[in-house]
């Protein structure tokens, strides 16, 4: 396994990661048994690094990731989220960056996960009726107590990361980033640099697009929540294909899967990138991996980033309702 460096942390952390999100019905049914021999799996071949976060199943992902690393605690940079509700009805709900629920979120996630303390806790969303200054400062007192060791924030706008860098350090931000969605990534990567934040790539897969496994809505599940994605929906889908099958002409000249070769070009694009591809299949994980040894040459680089121009994916990152809650 390769590491990196987790921003200004001094904490290490396996060059790819392991979203864990997946496993709890995002995409469609999970089994807890295979989710957890697949965190296991994980850990065998040297990822640390485990992405959660109390809205996935909320509630189910964490109590799921604290059985899987039980006894297991000293292997693992264990990661969560906080900021995301629920109404009544089980939608989302809003966003709470209040200072006083910073804190009972923390409270809830470390019994959920039967720890004493998580690695890297997130803001999973920015609040925006509360400044950014008083949610982290309510985020530093964690610290301080010793229940979290360093803080990040999730799809934050550039101006919100470096004035959140001014209140205290800042050790990664998160945010959608992959050869099909670069836009929001590359726009935000400047600020995190300037605060030495490394920048960790959710949905690095471009949700699925990018590894040839979709061909049509009907490749999708009942129930997976991709389906309500306008990415995922009829023009814009077919679309999508048409760019991702020039990335899969390219993978099988060079004679690998593509999603190892857009994993390579992510982590190609510096080492302060930390992807962390989601699935709860070892096959899946086992093919991920493989693109730690993909080799690309400037020339591959180039090839890549002509076949999806910037800009040329259609279809937004979410659901209307859902971007609302996303710092542009």
């Amino acid at each position: 396994m390769q590491y990196r460096k987790l921003g200004n942390s001094g904490i290490e952390v396996s060059a790819l990661g392991l979203g864990c999100m997946s496993m709890s019905g995002t995409y469609g049914p999970a089994d807890d048994a295979e989710s957890i021999a697949t965190i296991h799996y994980a850990l065998d071949q040297g990822i640390n690094h485990l992405d959660s976060s109390d809205m996935y199943g909320w509630g189910h992902n964490e109590e799921l990731l604290g059985k899987a690393i039980a006894g297991k605690r000293n292997q693992v940079v264990l990661v969560t989220k906080f900021g995301n509700l629920r109404a009544a009805d089980g939608t989302p709900g809003g966003v709470n960056g209040r200072p006083e629920y910073v804190q009972e979120a923390c409270e809830a996630s470390l019994k959920r996960l039967k720890v004493d303390v998580i690695d890297l806790y997130y803001q999973h969303r920015v609040d925006p009726d509360v400044p950014i200054e008083d949610t982290v400062g309510a985020m530093s007192r964690l610290v301080e107590q010793g229940k979290v060791r360093v803080l990040g924030l999730s799809e934050a706008a550039s101006a919100t990361i470096r004035r959140a860098q001014a209140e205290y350090p800042i050790a990664a931000v998160q945010t959608e980033y992959s050869l099909l969605y670069p836009e929001v990534g590359e726009e935000t990567l400047p600020a995190c640099r300037e605060g030495s934040t490394a920048f960790v790539a959710y949905s690095p897969l471009g949700r699925s697009l990018l590894t040839g496994s979709v061909r049509s809505p009907e490749d999708i599940q009942e129930g997976d929540r991709r389906l309500v994605h306008p990415r995922f929906q009829g023009e814009n889908l077919q679309r999508n294909l048409e760019l991702t099958r020039r990335v899969e002409e390219i993978a099988a000249e060079k004679g690998v899967k593509p999603s190892q070769l857009v994993l390579a070009w992510l982590l190609a694009q510096g080492e302060d990138i930390l992807p962390i591809p989601g699935t709860k299949r070892i096959t899946y994980l086992k093919e991920n991996l493989g693109a730690l040894d993909v080799r690309l040459e400037e020339g591959d680089l180039e090839r890549l980033s002509q076949a999806i121009p910037k800009g040329a994916a259609a279809g937004a990152r979410y659901p209307e309702q859902h971007l609302k809650r996303v710092q542009l």
